[in-house]
């Protein structure tokens, strides 16, 4: 990133290339729309989808709705990253909000889940831009050692949206109509006029100094990488109808293998212009932290994914009951992103939280696995707390490492990769979890009802409800998922078995997600803590290019 300040910055004082805190508080605010715009909608969707899926008749095919979504945003994101090292920060992060906003208004025209996912999967190729870009623009303009006095503005949206979100989501989706349109629609219509202000304050206020650098755009493996992971998340998706060994899964494992070899091969050959430079895996901090980006993000969005979905089916709560209930998860990652970040100011050492975040994520996947349809409702709060703390001291801190040690002309696509690599775990997290939830639960659901299947006060609501009792025929496997409302109206007595399987399913689900955040933890404790640089990036570039024309002027003095 050879960034200088070609362009006028009024107002730069102190070192080179230093802005004012009036500057990067106008920066600041610019930023904080487009985030806001991606932490609503996926805290939207976290309370909606259920009632989403019911409405278009597809709650067994709901993980394409997110899987599309995070699937096109992974893929754009390292784009993102490389394009705004090359052409500038500013319209990359226009780009992204204008996408983002043309899939928002189709997705709200939807009349299938399908239709929802092609709509969905166009605005993530604008989301794929709006998280990655903010991190590398305040890498720009803030430096690492002081970059924790500022995070806490982007905690305060992303906690905001996260009370308001599922509130919001719940409302919309709990609305018969709203001015005459359904209201689950007004999910993605309410990103409207948020994104419309974005466009206008970030075109406004986004004047970060950037010089053009003549690179060439990596789009063969932008294609090489849509190739690899388009098959594996399908068959990811797809395997418990498939078939694990099918002849369909495996064409899929070949095909998205070739592709990962053709991206590897294709990057390699396009050197320092590659869409994600090989070189920066030699360094140890990014090859390692991105590792542990990979699993934290699959057994995050495993967890975020399943608990809407217990507290709606198993707790029988509202949508908008659903959201304000994770509310505890919320002060969670607010308070220690928070107070991470201004400890890090304070101390320069950054490498305590991650470990400590991370071990609190494992016990709270664990604890999460012992709750079932009785188990109450406080109790799993705290759990929700546990975890928000957990993820609070990881999310951010992460990228900070990756940003303190990746070099300056990098620090686009250095940060992307870090989002990148999360968002890769989150996509798979996203398909499989979901996939272990709805190919186990008819299991469990049947071994439930086997369980009661001579208790008198079953047999008794059983004879109540003949209509139900030939539903029942094959021990409840022939009952449909793709709805369930139908428990709201259903005997308690008859309904218990369905809950117990689908708590039975989601405690699995967190189980596994234990043993794959355990993997983190035990990574996290290899990183090598650097200390935190007190230059920005646009400092650090400067000095660089210096040093660069310092040594191209040695040979022309000696002569």
């Amino acid at each position: 990133m050879s960034e200088t300040t070609s362009r006028a910055v009024p107002e730069v004082q102190g070192e080179r290339g230093a802005l004012t805190h009036r500057q990067i508080m106008a920066i600041v605010a610019g930023l904080m729309m487009g985030m806001l715009l991606a932490a609503l909608d996926m805290t939207i969707m976290g309370s909606a989808t259920k009632t989403i899926a019911d409405q278009l008749h597809g709650q067994t095919v709901q993980a394409w709705v997110t899987t599309a979504y995070l699937i096109t945003s992974t893929i754009s994101t390292p784009l993102y990253g490389k394009l705004s090292d090359i052409l500038g920060r500013k319209p990359m992060y226009l780009t992204a909000i204008s996408l983002f906003l043309a899939g928002s208004a189709l997705s709200a025209i939807s009349n299938s889940m399908y239709e929802l996912a092609a709509f969905r999967a166009l605005q993530g190729l604008g989301a794929g831009g709006l998280m990655s870009l903010v991190f590398a623009i305040i890498a720009d303009i803030i430096s690492p050692r002081e970059r924790g006095k500022y995070q806490g503005y982007f905690m305060a949206v992303w906690g905001t949206s996260s009370v308001l979100g599922p509130v919001i989501g719940g409302f919309f989706a709990g609305a018969d109509k709203i001015f005459g349109i359904d209201g689950w629609r007004w999910v993605f219509l309410v990103n409207v006029p948020v994104g419309i202000i974005a466009l206008f304050v970030v075109a406004k206020v986004l004047n970060v100094p950037h010089n053009k650098v003549n690179h060439r755009v990596d789009y063969w493996g932008a294609a090489a990488l849509t190739v690899a992971l388009v098959p594996l998340l399908v068959v990811a998706e797809q395997g418990r109808e498939w078939g694990w060994d099918s002849g369909r899964s495996f064409a899929m494992y070949i095909v998205g293998a070739i592709g990962v070899v053709g991206f590897v091969l294709i990057e390699r050959m396009m050197g320092d212009e590659a869409l994600l430079p090989l070189r920066l895996f030699r360094r140890p901090v990014f090859s390692l932290t991105n590792g542990i980006n990979f699993v934290m993000g699959l057994g995050m969005f495993g967890m975020m994914m399943t608990i809407p979905l217990y507290l709606q089916i198993v707790k029988g709560a509202t949508p908008t009951e659903s959201g304000l209930l994770t509310l505890p998860m919320t002060a969670g990652i607010l308070v220690a992103s928070m107070g991470s970040g201004i400890l890090i100011s304070k101390t320069g050492r950054y490498k305590r939280f991650p470990v400590i975040g991370l071990g609190l994520m494992t016990v709270s996947m664990f604890l999460f696995s012992t709750i079932g349809v009785d188990t109450p409702l406080w109790q799993t709060m705290l759990i929700m707390g546990l975890a928000g703390l957990g993820l609070g001291q990881c999310m951010q801190t992460l990228i900070l490492a990756i940003q303190n040690d990746a070099p300056p002309k990098d620090m686009g696509v250095a940060t992307s990769a870090a989002t990148f690599f999360r968002s890769i775990g989150g996509t798979v997290g996203t398909a499989v979890f979901l996939s272990i939830l709805f190919s186990t639960v008819t299991g469990k659901i049947a071994s439930a009802f086997a369980s009661v299947r001579s208790d008198p006060a079953f047999l008794a609501a059983l004879q109540e409800n003949p209509q139900f009792a030939r539903s029942l025929q094959g021990g409840g496997s022939s009952l449909d998922l793709n709805n369930t409302e139908f428990l709201n109206s259903l005997d308690p007595t008859l309904a218990r078995p369905i809950l117990t399987g689908f708590a039975e399913s989601a405690d699995t689900v967190f189980m596994v997600g234990g043993f794959v955040v355990l993997v983190a933890f035990a990574l996290i404790w290899f990183l090598k803590e650097s200390p935190l640089s007190t230059q920005t990036g646009i400092q650090r570039a400067a000095d660089e290019d210096d040093a660069t024309a310092a040594a191209a002027a040695a040979p022309a003095v000696a002569h």
